[in-house]
């Protein structure tokens, strides 16, 4: 399986859980409140999902294959999952000594951000076989 495949997986995983998660603050909200611990976990997950399913689609563009693909994919899942997760668990279920690993999954997002920061100062784009080259206007 192609690691662009699984970043762009998980983004829409994540997204179809934030939007789960999103009507059940819903239903709270009817009934009294939101716990912020909530909305922020909610909020992360939807941001970094985003950002997942970009990213699959910057990993195929900037053509980056083997050690740092694999280090920017799984990078990237484990923060986009394990830093929302962390704060419900950490604090919906009064674990708080877990609040400091978002810590260490926010660092994973870093590593990977850096590593395609890299890929992109020294590389260009390329347009890899199977996704469509520049837009080009319609004909309406």
């Amino acid at each position: 399986m192609r690691m662009s495949r699984i970043l762009k997986t998980s983004g829409f995983l994540g997204l179809a859980t934030m939007m789960v998660v999103g009507l059940y603050q819903y239903t709270l909200l009817e009934s009294g409140g939101v716990p912020s611990w909530l909305v922020g976990g909610h909020a992360h997950l939807g941001v970094l999902s985003i950002l997942a399913v970009v990213m699959g689609f910057a990993v195929d563009a900037f053509a980056l294959t083997g050690r740092l693909r694999a280090a920017v994919s799984g990078l990237f899942v484990v923060g986009q999952w394990l830093l929302p997760l962390t704060i419900w668990v950490g604090v919906g279920f009064g674990l708080l000594f877990l609040i400091p690993t978002t810590f260490l999954w926010g660092l994973c997002l870093i590593v990977a951000m850096l590593i395609m920061a890299w890929q992109a100062w020294v590389s260009e784009p390329t347009t890899p076989g199977g996704m469509p080259g520049p837009a080009s206007p319609a004909d309406d």
